[in-house]
């Protein structure tokens, strides 16, 4: 039986023409994100696991990628190393180490890969893309502000409309903890459950809290508000209840304030938690209506940089999940093609001396390389690679000193001079 050639399991080939479609998307993302005044940082694939254990809630620890001792020196089948999960701890862990060297506060965006040794799905992978903004050492709500509109901005310059902001904060959710008496130690499990609301529903999370040791009366009351005509109104008024509860909430009602210049659609969820053990005030998710998960989410984590030996730094951010967004945008958008094909039937040097002489003019140039002699085989390859013009000098051209411009898409051609092939391509091709 012959070796399998198919990629490993949650992570995928990708061929000219996709790789060149997310290439595109990454760059407006990009672009966008500068827009607001982010400058890029790039850190190694693979942390130290000390760094990235116990950030990430209770499943985080079970799904990363590590990395076992290995070498010469060292095969104890111990691991001291892990793919990195995400990108906010590695920025948190930079942050620490250089953070005198940096500005304050210090906004940066990365797109990068990141990976999670999840079970593999329609929309899940566990190699993926993430497109992160982060502003740290400011813990103003203007900083929580530009996160929701830079990302915004991001996903509408991809053409992207029909999505909405999900708003949360952990001190409201605290605060629901103490309005409802239950113990701090049930905190997380209560919150873990209650974020899967929209996938298990009010039956499925009573399951839940109870699995997970909530006492039935602090159960019933919760299900209770969740199942009532107004549940979110409910929610909120048990909020209110505790300072820490209304504290949070003073901060959602001026966080959809600062964003209301953007004309967003940003609505208040209680119920939202967001899995991530780091977050400490404000959350958000954003979700689209042609998806049954989220495409973006962040919020704040004033204590995550201080947790990796770096002073108490205030910190906020927020990432696009650009694989889910590739699902909902249109594939149907042609890949940017080659601009010109020189056939090679005069000789290898004078190909390529075409070639270059296109590129010194702007265009993409790419000699044909391979084995074929006919035309009419250079031509179909010139086909498939896209190119917008085929430039063909055998003998008769070359000792005429011309050179003819095949224009792929019509079929029109013209001899010309060499000395005129950049005048003519210019009319051909940036017209």
């Amino acid at each position: 039986m012959g070796l399998d050639a198919n990629p490993p399991a949650g992570t995928r080939d990708f061929l000219p023409a996709e790789a060149a479609r997310r290439d595109r998307v990454f760059a407006t993302v990009r672009s966008a994100f500068e827009r607001h005044g982010f400058a890029p940082l790039d850190t190694p694939a693979f942390e130290r696991l000390d760094v990235l254990t116990g950030k990430y809630g209770e499943e985080g620890d079970q799904l990363m990628f590590k990395i076992l001792r290995r070498g010469i020196h060292e095969d104890t089948g111990e691991a001291d190393l892990a793919l990195r999960y995400d990108l906010t701890v590695p920025l948190a862990r930079v942050v620490a180490r250089y953070g005198s060297q940096l500005p304050t506060p210090f906004r940066r965006y990365q797109v990068a890969p990141v990976w999670r040794a999840d079970r593999p799905a329609k929309g899940r992978f566990r190699e993926f893309v993430q497109c992160d903004i982060d502003t740290v050492g400011s813990d103003s709500l203007v900083a929580d502000a530009t996160t929701i509109v830079a990302i915004a901005d991001a996903l509408s310059s991809l053409g992207l409309s029909g999505f909405r902001f999900q708003l949360n904060s952990r001190k409201t959710l605290r605060g629901l903890i103490s309005a409802y008496g239950i113990p701090p130690a049930l905190e997380v499990d209560t919150l873990t459950a209650m974020d899967k609301l929209d996938k298990i529903g009010v039956a499925g999370v009573a399951d839940e809290l109870r699995i997970r040791g909530l006492e039935a009366r602090h159960a019933d009351a919760l299900v209770t508000d969740l199942s009532g005509d107004v549940p979110m109104a409910d929610l909120r008024h048990r909020m209110s209840s505790t300072n820490l509860g209304r504290e949070g909430l003073a901060e959602i009602d001026s966080l959809v304030n600062l964003v209301a210049h953007a004309d967003l659609d940003v609505e208040f969820t209680p119920t939202l938690a967001r899995g991530l053990g780091y977050y400490t005030g404000p959350i958000f998710e954003v979700v689209h209506d042609g998806l049954g998960s989220s495409i973006a989410a962040g919020g704040r984590y004033d204590g995550l940089v201080e947790a990796l030996g770096g002073p108490a730094t205030p910190a906020c951010g927020g990432s696009i999940g650009l694989e889910r967004v590739l699902e909902i945008l249109s594939g149907d958008e042609e890949p940017a093609g080659l601009d010109v094909l020189v056939t090679r039937l005069g000789g290898d040097e004078p190909a390529l001396a075409l070639a270059a002489v296109a590129r010194e003019h702007g265009w993409s140039a790419e000699p044909y390389a391979g084995t074929s002699s006919k035309l009419g085989t250079q031509l179909k390859y010139a086909d498939r690679r896209g190119a917008r013009a085929a430039l063909i000098q055998g003998d008769q051209e070359l000792a005429a000193g011309t050179v003819t411009v095949k224009h792929l898409t019509t079929g029109d051609q013209a001899v010309v001079a060499v000395d005129d092939l950049p005048s003519h391509l210019r009319s051909l091709l940036d017209a």
